[in-house]
């Protein structure tokens, strides 16, 4: 795969959806979990969409299992719970892999693109907590739930977020994006 705009990827609803789609958008891609103690950053992602779609910024959402299995749901009720919980009117895929043999190429992609995340004390806490429960990951992969990536207006991968970096914690950086 050479751009990010060369996938096509399935849709909770069971569409199919080209991520040329959105080219010349900002997106933020996340992947994420229902029953993880991050899920309350769903709030946050539907402020930002909310305040910034227009301008935009599209929020590419992609439930994920691999975590302590925290999205054990059939899709159609992980998309349920979403919209009922938090409100959510962004984009939701269909649950993949981030990590491993089956990892989809959209995160293979992402993690070629950038390996590290942007770190912080709390994200180091969490990774020690991690380690402690015997999650431990290699280096370019997701650690957990709620990894953030940031894609330009032009299809770069600019900036990859800790799942402990809060979406009102990375505004500064997707509004100097959208300019």
């Amino acid at each position: 795969m050479s751009a990010i705009y060369d996938l096509t990827l399935r849709t909770a609803k069971g569409d199919n959806l080209n991520l040329g789609d959105f080219r010349g958008k900002v997106l933020l891609i996340v992947n994420t979990a229902t029953r993880c103690g991050l899920t309350p950053q769903y709030e946050q992602l539907q402020a930002l969409h909310t305040k910034y779609g227009e301008q935009g910024l599209v929020i590419l959402d992609f439930p994920c299992n691999q975590f302590r299995e925290q999205a054990p749901e059939s899709i159609d009720e992980y998309a349920q719970i979403c919209q009922m919980k938090f409100g959510t009117q962004f984009t939701i895929f269909d649950k993949i892999d981030v990590n491993g043999d089956h990892a989809h190429p959209l995160y293979v992609y992402l993690k070629q693109q950038q390996p590290n995340e942007k770190s912080s004390s709390k994200f180091k806490d969490l990774l020690i907590k991690l380690a402690s429960l015997g999650e431990t990951r290699g280096e370019s992969d997701i650690k957990w739930n709620f990894t953030k990536f940031l894609v330009s207006r032009n299809g770069d991968v600019v900036a990859r977020f800790a799942p402990s970096t809060t979406p009102f914690e990375m505004e500064d950086e997707i509004v100097s994006l959208l300019a």
